[in-house]
Protein backbone atom coordinates (compact mmCIF):
# COMPACT_ATOMS: atom_id res chain seq x y z
CA UNK A 1 0.00 0.00 0.00
CA UNK A 2 2.82 1.91 0.82
CA UNK A 3 4.44 1.46 -2.27
CA UNK A 4 1.43 1.92 -4.77
CA UNK A 5 -0.45 5.29 -2.89
CA UNK A 6 0.80 6.33 0.11
CA UNK A 7 4.45 7.10 -1.34
CA UNK A 8 2.71 9.46 -3.70
CA UNK A 9 0.77 11.19 -1.46
CA UNK A 10 3.87 11.64 1.02
CA UNK A 11 5.73 12.94 -2.30
CA UNK A 12 3.47 15.69 -2.99
CA UNK A 13 2.92 16.64 0.69
CA UNK A 14 6.64 17.07 1.48
CA UNK A 15 7.38 18.84 -2.55
CA UNK A 16 4.63 21.37 -1.51
CA UNK A 17 6.08 22.15 1.91
CA UNK A 18 9.50 22.13 0.66
CA UNK A 19 9.07 24.68 -2.05
CA UNK A 20 7.21 26.83 0.32
CA UNK A 21 9.39 26.77 2.54
CA UNK A 22 12.22 27.23 0.02
CA UNK A 23 10.96 29.70 -1.71
CA UNK A 24 13.29 32.49 -0.58
CA UNK A 25 16.49 30.64 -0.95
CA UNK A 26 15.03 29.20 -4.09
CA UNK A 27 14.29 32.95 -5.24
CA UNK A 28 18.24 34.06 -4.37
CA UNK A 29 19.71 30.97 -6.01
CA UNK A 30 17.74 31.68 -9.35
CA UNK A 31 19.27 35.73 -9.14
CA UNK A 32 22.70 34.78 -8.49
CA UNK A 33 22.96 31.91 -11.19
CA UNK A 34 20.62 33.83 -13.40
CA UNK A 35 23.45 36.38 -13.97
CA UNK A 36 26.90 33.82 -13.15
CA UNK A 37 25.68 31.88 -16.32
CA UNK A 38 24.47 34.49 -18.42
CA UNK A 39 20.83 34.33 -18.28
CA UNK A 40 20.43 30.36 -17.69
CA UNK A 41 20.00 30.09 -14.15
CA UNK A 42 18.30 26.27 -14.98
CA UNK A 43 19.41 22.80 -16.35
CA UNK A 44 17.27 20.98 -18.37
CA UNK A 45 17.97 17.48 -19.20
CA UNK A 46 16.28 14.14 -20.79
CA UNK A 47 16.73 11.74 -17.93
CA UNK A 48 15.05 8.27 -18.00
CA UNK A 49 12.36 7.27 -14.89
CA UNK A 50 10.13 4.67 -13.84
CA UNK A 51 9.64 1.97 -16.48
CA UNK A 52 12.97 3.94 -18.47
CA UNK A 53 10.40 6.55 -19.24
CA UNK A 54 11.94 9.53 -20.42
CA UNK A 55 11.25 12.95 -18.92
CA UNK A 56 12.80 16.23 -18.30
CA UNK A 57 14.91 16.63 -15.27
CA UNK A 58 14.86 20.38 -13.52
CA UNK A 59 18.27 21.75 -11.42
CA UNK A 60 20.22 24.66 -11.39
CA UNK A 61 23.09 25.09 -13.53
CA UNK A 62 26.01 24.93 -11.89
CA UNK A 63 28.65 24.95 -14.84
CA UNK A 64 28.76 27.30 -17.58
CA UNK A 65 29.08 26.69 -21.36
CA UNK A 66 32.46 27.79 -22.12
CA UNK A 67 34.01 25.76 -25.49
CA UNK A 68 37.17 25.04 -26.35
CA UNK A 69 38.49 26.67 -30.15
CA UNK A 70 37.27 23.88 -31.38
CA UNK A 71 33.38 24.28 -30.20
CA UNK A 72 33.85 21.25 -27.29
CA UNK A 73 32.60 22.01 -23.85
CA UNK A 74 35.19 22.12 -21.36
CA UNK A 75 36.20 20.00 -18.79
CA UNK A 76 33.32 19.85 -16.00
CA UNK A 77 36.06 21.45 -13.55
CA UNK A 78 36.84 24.45 -15.88
CA UNK A 79 33.23 25.30 -16.10
CA UNK A 80 32.09 25.11 -12.48
CA UNK A 81 31.52 28.20 -11.77
CA UNK A 82 32.20 29.99 -7.80
CA UNK A 83 28.68 29.78 -7.01
CA UNK A 84 27.92 26.90 -8.50
CA UNK A 85 30.63 24.53 -6.83
CA UNK A 86 28.77 26.46 -3.09
CA UNK A 87 25.43 25.40 -4.72
CA UNK A 88 26.53 21.53 -5.22
CA UNK A 89 28.28 21.60 -2.12
CA UNK A 90 25.22 22.63 -0.50
CA UNK A 91 22.81 20.29 -2.61
CA UNK A 92 20.64 23.34 -3.40
CA UNK A 93 21.34 22.61 -6.74
CA UNK A 94 18.47 19.47 -6.20
CA UNK A 95 16.08 22.17 -5.06
CA UNK A 96 14.20 22.72 -8.36
CA UNK A 97 13.52 19.09 -8.70
CA UNK A 98 10.86 19.30 -6.22
CA UNK A 99 8.41 20.65 -9.19
CA UNK A 100 9.51 17.00 -10.96
CA UNK A 101 8.11 15.77 -7.91
CA UNK A 102 4.92 17.45 -7.94
CA UNK A 103 4.11 16.62 -11.29
CA UNK A 104 4.78 12.63 -10.63
CA UNK A 105 8.09 12.33 -12.54
CA UNK A 106 9.99 11.99 -9.64
CA UNK A 107 9.73 10.89 -6.10
CA UNK A 108 11.53 12.73 -3.13
CA UNK A 109 13.36 8.67 -2.28
CA UNK A 110 14.09 6.90 -5.02
CA UNK A 111 17.57 6.07 -7.31
CA UNK A 112 19.03 8.94 -8.56
CA UNK A 113 17.90 9.25 -12.41
CA UNK A 114 21.07 8.95 -15.11
CA UNK A 115 21.47 9.87 -18.33
CA UNK A 116 19.53 7.73 -20.82
CA UNK A 117 22.86 6.89 -23.13
CA UNK A 118 23.69 4.39 -20.03
CA UNK A 119 20.32 2.67 -21.02
CA UNK A 120 22.50 0.01 -23.32
CA UNK A 121 24.79 -0.58 -20.72
CA UNK A 122 23.31 -1.82 -17.72
CA UNK A 123 22.93 -5.25 -16.73
CA UNK A 124 20.06 -7.10 -16.09
CA UNK A 125 20.25 -6.87 -12.19
CA UNK A 126 21.17 -3.05 -12.77
CA UNK A 127 17.79 -2.20 -14.79
CA UNK A 128 15.75 -2.93 -11.66
CA UNK A 129 16.55 0.06 -10.31
CA UNK A 130 13.96 1.46 -12.81
CA UNK A 131 11.43 -0.28 -11.22
CA UNK A 132 10.11 2.57 -9.04
CA UNK A 133 10.22 6.34 -9.63
CA UNK A 134 13.78 8.73 -9.56
CA UNK A 135 14.36 10.41 -6.64
CA UNK A 136 16.23 13.33 -5.85
CA UNK A 137 17.80 11.54 -2.45
CA UNK A 138 18.51 8.01 -2.50
CA UNK A 139 20.46 5.27 0.02
CA UNK A 140 23.58 5.32 -2.51
CA UNK A 141 23.29 9.30 -2.03
CA UNK A 142 23.83 8.76 1.74
CA UNK A 143 26.73 5.93 1.64
CA UNK A 144 29.15 7.70 -0.37
CA UNK A 145 27.16 9.81 -3.17
CA UNK A 146 29.91 10.06 -5.88
CA UNK A 147 33.06 8.77 -3.86
CA UNK A 148 31.67 5.63 -4.48
CA UNK A 149 31.86 3.13 -7.27
CA UNK A 150 29.11 3.04 -10.10
CA UNK A 151 29.34 -0.95 -9.29
CA UNK A 152 28.46 -0.38 -5.64
CA UNK A 153 25.91 2.52 -6.64
CA UNK A 154 23.97 0.39 -8.50
CA UNK A 155 23.70 -2.38 -5.91
CA UNK A 156 22.56 0.46 -3.28
CA UNK A 157 19.85 1.23 -5.43
CA UNK A 158 18.77 -2.17 -6.08
CA UNK A 159 18.62 -3.04 -2.48
CA UNK A 160 16.57 0.19 -2.05
CA UNK A 161 14.03 -0.90 -5.07
CA UNK A 162 13.61 -4.65 -3.50
CA UNK A 163 13.40 -3.26 0.53
CA UNK A 164 11.37 0.14 -0.04
CA UNK A 165 9.28 0.94 2.63
CA UNK A 166 7.90 4.43 4.67
CA UNK A 167 10.36 3.39 7.43
CA UNK A 168 13.69 3.47 5.13
CA UNK A 169 12.47 6.52 3.05
CA UNK A 170 12.36 8.04 6.51
CA UNK A 171 15.41 7.33 7.72
CA UNK A 172 17.16 8.37 4.16
CA UNK A 173 15.43 12.02 4.06
CA UNK A 174 16.43 12.41 7.51
CA UNK A 175 20.59 11.20 6.94
CA UNK A 176 20.33 13.36 3.62
CA UNK A 177 19.47 16.20 5.94
CA UNK A 178 22.78 15.65 7.90
CA UNK A 179 24.67 15.09 4.45
CA UNK A 180 23.82 18.60 3.73
CA UNK A 181 24.52 19.71 6.65
CA UNK A 182 27.65 17.88 7.04
CA UNK A 183 28.63 17.37 3.14
CA UNK A 184 30.80 14.83 1.54
CA UNK A 185 30.83 12.30 -1.12
CA UNK A 186 30.19 15.34 -3.43
CA UNK A 187 33.09 14.78 -6.03
CA UNK A 188 34.78 11.57 -7.00
CA UNK A 189 39.03 11.57 -6.56
CA UNK A 190 40.07 13.33 -9.49
CA UNK A 191 36.89 14.87 -11.21
CA UNK A 192 34.80 17.52 -10.25
CA UNK A 193 31.80 15.44 -10.82
CA UNK A 194 31.18 12.04 -10.86
CA UNK A 195 32.84 10.57 -14.39
CA UNK A 196 30.74 8.84 -16.91
CA UNK A 197 28.93 5.29 -16.72
CA UNK A 198 30.21 3.55 -19.59
CA UNK A 199 30.36 -0.37 -20.81
CA UNK A 200 34.19 -0.26 -20.02
CA UNK A 201 32.54 0.07 -16.24
CA UNK A 202 30.89 -3.61 -16.44
CA UNK A 203 32.89 -6.55 -15.19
Amino acid sequence: MYKNFLKRLLDFILALLGLLVLSPIFIIVTICLYFSNNGKPFFFQSRPGLKEKIFKIIKFKTMNDKKDAKGVLLPDADRLTAIGSFVRKTSLDEIPQLLNVLIGDMSIVGPRPLLPDYLPFYTGFQKQRHNVKSGITGWAQVNGRNAISWEQKFEYDVWYVNNISFLIDIKIIFLTIKKIIFPDGITADGHATMPRFDKLDQK
